[in-house]
């Protein structure tokens, strides 16, 4: 069984820690910042990191590896089509890599940025996603180097992961994405729902994530571009009628980043 706690950096980054206790063994994912990992490691002195994964080359998610792998020695995996710091692996989309037991598989979902990948475990049980700036819990990461296109195309791959998968983005972005949700989707139930929801988990200084891909799929306006409800704010934003979804999506990106 494999624990998986959020380690706090930088203003709204989580650093996932995933952690074998039978083995003593830890790996992390996206770690932008070495002190939170190194903290919990001097707490837990007999356990070894033995991995750090990768989604994507931005800063505050691979600031910290450097210094990890060289102080740890862990092994480094990260997307083939960006500078990892201190790779040892470089991931293709289609890879399968083990991790404290776990298969993996390598998803490339370019949007946010050109290489950026996500791990999949594809368990009936307990399918789990690190997906870091590609997927929020409610949103979709800013479009720094790919096109809409791309960013539709990759949430379309990742929304059709079963519904049970645990989605483990980054960022604390969740309130603020349904937010502009609701601007998108006033009349959606589940949404208001999950707005009130985390609205109060935030009051209480708790963390919004993990989500799972069936609440994304009720909630998350960038997995919702065929709905009926998101193409008529759509429409009604660009003052005319659109017709494919990755229009839909290309327009209410826009309104995204100046919401």
């Amino acid at each position: 069984m494999i624990q998986i706690d959020a380690l706090p950096a930088f203003s709204d980054n989580y650093i996932w820690l995933l952690q074998d206790a039978a083995q003593r063994r830890c790996a992390v994912v996206d770690p932008g910042d070495a002190a939170p990992v190194e903290a919990w490691l001097a707490a837990h002195p007999d356990w070894t990191l033995s991995d750090i994964l990768a989604t994507h080359h931005h800063h505050d998610h691979v600031g910290g590896v450097a210094r990890l792998k060289e102080g740890f020695g862990a092994r480094v995996l990260g997307p083939a089509g960006e500078r990892i710091p201190a790779c040892d692996q470089a991931l293709e989309d289609g890879d399968k890599v083990e991790v404290l037991g776990l298969a993996f598989k390598v998803l490339h979902v370019p949007g946010h940025t050109l290489g950026h990948i996500a791990y999949f475990h594809d368990d009936a049980d307990a399918p789990l996603l690190f997906c870091g700036d590609t997927l929020f819990a409610g949103g979709c990461g800013r479009l720094f180097e790919g096109t809409p296109a791309q960013m539709h195309n990759s949430l379309s791959r990742l929304a059709a992961l079963p519904g049970t998968t645990r989605v483990y983005c980054t960022h604390e972005y969740t309130l603020s994405n349904l937010r502009f949700a609701r601007a998108v989707e006033p009349e959606n139930p589940q949404l208001a729902a999950r707005f009130a929801e985390v609205t109060a988990w935030r009051e209480q200084g708790r963390i919004s994530l993990p989500s799972n891909i069936a609440l994304e799929r009720a909630t998350n306006p960038f997995l919702r571009v065929a709905e009926s409800s998101v193409r008529q704010a759509a429409d009604e934003r660009k003052g005319e009628q659109i017709l494919s979804p990755a229009e839909v999506f290309a327009v209410i990106r826009q309104w995204k980043d100046s919401f």
